[in-house]
């Protein structure tokens, strides 16, 4: 499929629910939302804030509520596309034209504006890379108490920074180097790159 620069190209594009989806942009476009084009699919929006997208697929249309977890679904029309992974996300799906009930869509579309003017969301959790201590600075903390301390109440960012620098060097000579190098700022509690941002 070529790629999609609009709204009414996405909707051309899905010629077995076109009609369909020009129904559900229809009832969306009465509310406050902006409609825009985010990740090829019809988004609207509140303040730059994603609410919700419409989409198509081979057999069923829907609406993409994406702070859907906190509407009431009192008409039990929400499902979890992916029981293990999404946890904010939830679809309206339909197969016809005709399981659209414009009421029902619309009280949904509103209660999700208004849970977005009340901030309420689930932001997506970022993976922590871990820390992984080369042999030669886990050795240098094992052996320094305050030393060890010190690093320990770093941040994880200073302290793999730190990691990395000790890890990515080629030569034992330039580990040992710097080893030293680093000691007196992990006593002094600043990152490697520190004294350079305070120069």
């Amino acid at each position: 499929m070529k790629k999609v620069t609009s709204v009414e190209a996405y909707i051309e594009a899905h010629s077995h629910f076109s009609d369909a989806l020009t129904v559900l942009r229809n009832i969306i476009n009465t509310t406050a939302l902006e409609e825009t084009l985010k990740w090829s699919m019809p988004t609207y929006c509140l303040n730059g804030k994603n609410v919700l997208g419409i989409g198509a697929f081979k057999n069923h249309f829907c609406i993409w509520f994406h702070q859907g977890v906190f509407l009431k679904d009192t008409k039990q029309l929400l499902h979890n596309a992916q029981e293990e992974k999404t946890k904010a996300m939830r679809q309206m799906r339909f197969k016809t034209k005709d399981d659209i009930i414009k009421t029902d869509v619309l009280a949904y579309v509103k209660e999700a504006i208004e849970n977005q003017r009340l901030g309420k969301e689930i932001k997506p959790k970022r993976n922590i890379k871990p820390v992984i201590l080369p042999v030669e600075l886990k050795e240098v903390l094992n052996q320094n108490v305050d030393l060890k301390t010190a690093f320990e109440t770093l941040s994880l960012s200073k302290q793999r920074e730190y990691s990395e620098h000790i890890a990515s060097a080629k030569r034992e000579t330039t580990k040992q180097t710097r080893l030293e190098k680093i000691i007196p700022l992990i006593l002094k509690g600043v990152g490697l790159h520190d004294k350079y941002k305070s120069c």
